[in-house]
C-alpha cells in the first residue's frame, strides 16, 4: 500500500521524537510518504494531491481537527466520492482532537497509531458522513467558496469564543481548557445579542425559526470535549446521518447557566432542552441567515463574519480507518 502521512510539526501533543517514532511505526506496514506542512492550507493541498493521484490508497493526517479538515476538504475538493477516493486515517496531535475520538480512537498519538496499524490489518473500515457548508446564492456572501466540516459548525456566539480563543494563541497563550472558558465568559459579557438575536434557521417545507442568538450544527457527537469529559450538545448526531443542530433564541443570565448545566452535565442519551431551545435532527438542506455579521467557525476554526451560510449534510462521504 502506498500512504501520504501530513504531519503538522505545531501539533501541540506531540514532540519532534514522538513523531518519528509513528512515522516508523507506519512506514513498517507500508510505502510511506510523510510531508510537513509549511504553511496554513498546504495540510489541503497535500490532500488534494493524493486524490488526483492513482496510487495513493491512504492519507494518515498527524495533527489536531484543523489539520484533519484540511486533508478532508483537499481530498474532496471535486466532491465525495467514497468508493475511489483514498482512505483516510487520523493520528491525534492536536488539543483536543474531536473527530479522531468521535471515531472511537484512542487520545494518544501512540496508541491511535497502533489501532490504526491493526485496523488496516484488520481491514477494518467505515464511511462517515460529512457536512458542507456555503456562502448562499442571492446574498452578499453567494461568492465564498463551499468548504466541508467533519464535527461542526456554528454562527454566533460560539465562533466568537473561538476566535477571541485564537487571538490569545496568536499572542502566545497555549490553548487549554481553562482559555476557553475563559472566552465563554468574557463573550458572554460582551455579547450584543443576548436577548434577541439575529439569525434565522430556513429549511425547505417548513416554518422559519427566528431570533436564535446561538447555533450549533453537530456531524456527530459528542460535540467537544473538556479534558476527558464528552459535551454532547446535539446526543442523536452521528457520522451515519445527516446534520444535527442545536439553537438558542436567550442567552440571559438565568439561561446561559441553565443551558451550561445542562452541557456539562450532558450525556449520550439528553442534550440541552428548555423552552429556549431549539433541536433539531437529520437535516440534509438548511439555511442561516443572519441580520448582522456574525463570527463563523468550521471544526474549532474561525472563518471571519457571515451574513448567511447554506449547510448540506452528506451521509456517505469518506471512508475512515477504524
Amino acid at each position: 500500500m502506498r500512504a501520504l502521512l501530513v504531519v503538522n510539526p505545531a501539533a501541540t501533543t506531540t514532540s519532534a521524537r514522538t513523531r518519528d517514532v509513528l512515522i516508523h511505526a507506519l512506514a513498517s506496514e507500508m510505502k510511506l510518504e510523510a510531508v510537513t506542512t509549511e504553511y496554513r492550507g498546504h495540510a489541503r493541498d497535500l490532500g488534494r494531491r493524493a486524490a488526483d493521484s492513482d496510487d495513493i490508497e491512504l492519507v494518515v493526517a498527524l495533527g489536531g481537527d484543523g489539520t484533519v479538515n484540511e486533508v478532508v476538504n483537499g481530498l474532496l475538493h471535486n466532491g465525495p466520492d467514497p468508493d475511489h477516493l483514498p482512505r483516510l486515517a487520523v493520528v491525534p496531535g492536536g488539543s483536543t482532537n474531536v473527530f479522531a475520538r468521535a471515531l472511537g480512537l484512542p487520545n494518544d498519538a501512540v496508541e491511535a497509531t497502533g489501532a490504526i496499524l491493526d485496523a488496516l490489518r484488520d481491514q477494518t473500515e467505515r464511511t462517515v458522513g460529512l457536512g458542507l457548508a456555503a456562502g448562499t446564492p442571492g446574498t452578499e456572501d453567494e461568492g465564498v467558496p463551499a468548504r466541508w466540516f467533519t464535527f461542526c459548525a456554528g454562527l454566533g456566539f460560539d465562533a466568537s469564543v473561538i476566535g477571541r480563543v485564537e487571538q490569545q494563541r496568536e499572542r502566545g497563550k497555549r490553548s487549554t481548557h481553562a482559555l476557553y472558558m475563559r472566552q465563554v465568559v468574557r463573550q458572554f459579557l460582551d455579547e450584543p445579542h443576548r436577548r434577541r438575536g439575529p439569525i434565522t434557521l430556513e429549511r425547505p417545507g417548513e416554518d422559519p425559526v427566528s431570533n436564535l442568538v446561538l447555533s450549533i450544527i453537530c456531524n456527530t457527537t459528542p460535540w467537544t470535549y473538556l479534558g476527558n469529559r464528552p459535551v454532547y450538545a446535539s446526543p442523536e448526531a452521528s457520522f451515519d446521518t445527516a446534520l444535527d443542530v442545536v439553537a438558542l433564541s436567550k442567552l440571559s443570565t438565568p439561561a446561559v447557566a441553565r443551558y451550561a448545566t445542562q452541557l456539562l452535565t450532558s450525556t449520550p442519551e439528553r442534550g440541552p432542552r428548555g423552552k429556549h431551545a431549539v433541536t433539531l435532527h437529520d437535516l440534509t438542506d438548511f439555511t442561516l441567515n443572519s441580520k448582522v455579521p456574525l463570527p463563523f467557525q468550521m471544526d474549532g476554526d474561525h472563518l471571519g463574519l457571515r451574513t448567511s451560510v447554506t449547510f448540506t449534510g452528506v451521509r456517505r462521504a469518506l471512508r475512515v480507518i477504524v
